[in-house]
């Protein structure tokens, strides 16, 4: 079975065999014998993309860059296993994230107090640090040369501070992570079905609107999400994007989620709001987006938390 899917243009995706299929992308860009893999999944993905690379009958050798958008483990948890395999490469990361890719302690360590170290090895296996000789910060307006192509990186807060984009001309599209939101296969049909993630811990709701407005200004013809694939169009989800993140957080100003039961209560309400909306039935809804709602509600009680502190 092929490992990637060709979205044109030099622009290759690749499930990053995270949880279930099709949840989380790995993005190979090829252009002119060079090559660069946007986020890296977790250190098990490593295989799916080695395979493709060898699919596409190119070398490890010739991977120039590896790029996670942010330091979370669903998109860095493979960078220490992918510069491993990639001797040539460097690892372009924002310059909030460098310190994690250096020393990945402190991000193991929250992570393994969460679901136990069995768990944590099983999700992501080995993380290790990355030479800091081989790391390159990218701040905002940094572009990278990529065979005879041009990668731009911008800062887009508001899911994560750490947290950056990158725009390909050339493919005519943008790198989102998670500041683009999230959408998978059996939704990208339905009006207002890109919804937004507020994980925790750094959800900011009205940065988030305006790095998805600073996205959207550049005018993409698509979005490379890391959850999941190609999203056509873009530019119709402006509005219906603002809209689910000021609904998130009124639903949460009303419930006011103090401790794990006011949790719970929030996600069930986050899921019946967009359950209704989208009028996707409970199974295909539960299966789905169970459990981006159970992170978003979280995200969102850490925020309020954190707002009713200052």
């Amino acid at each position: 079975m092929p490992q990637h899917e060709d979205l044109g243009r030099g622009v290759y995706c690749i499930d990053a065999d995270y949880l279930r299929p099709r949840l989380a992308a790995i993005y190979l860009v090829v252009d002119n014998g060079e090559a660069a893999f946007i986020e890296t999944g977790t250190s098990h993905s490593l295989a799916n993309a080695l395979a493709a690379l060898a699919e596409l009958k190119l070398d490890p050798g010739q991977v120039r860059y590896v790029i996670p958008t942010h330091v979370h483990l669903d998109h860095a948890g493979g960078a220490s296993a992918m510069m491993e395999a990639f001797p040539h490469a460097e690892l372009v990361i924002h310059p909030r994230g460098a310190r994690h890719m250096i020393d990945p302690s402190a991000l193991v360590a929250a992570s393994e107090a969460v679901y136990g170290k069995a768990a944590f090895a099983r999700l992501y296996g080995q993380i290790q640090p990355v030479e800091e000789q081989r790391i390159r910060v990218a701040d905002d307006g940094t572009r990278l040369e990529l065979g005879r192509r041009q990668l731009e990186f911008f800062d887009t807060p508001g899911h994560a501070r750490h947290h950056f984009c990158i725009r390909d001309a050339t493919a005519g599209g943008i790198f989102t992570g998670d500041t683009g939101g999230f959408c998978y296969d059996q939704h990208k049909h339905l009006e207002g079905a890109l919804l937004p993630s507020t994980v925790p811990t750094q959800f900011e709701p009205e940065a988030l609107k305006a790095s998805f407005a600073r996205i959207l200004g550049y005018e993409p013809e698509r979005l490379f999400l890391t959850h999941y694939g190609e999203f056509r169009d873009p530019a119709t989800q402006a509005d219906s994007f603002d809209a689910w993140v000021d609904r998130f957080v009124d639903l949460c100003r009303e419930l006011g989620p103090r401790d794990s039961a006011g949790e719970r209560a929030l996600e069930h309400r986050l899921g019946e709001c967009v359950r209704n909306r989208l009028d996707v039935d409970g199974d295909n809804f539960d299966g789905i987006l169970g459990g981006d709602m159970r992170l978003n509600a979280q995200g969102l009680a850490h925020w309020w938390r954190r707002e009713q502190r200052d």
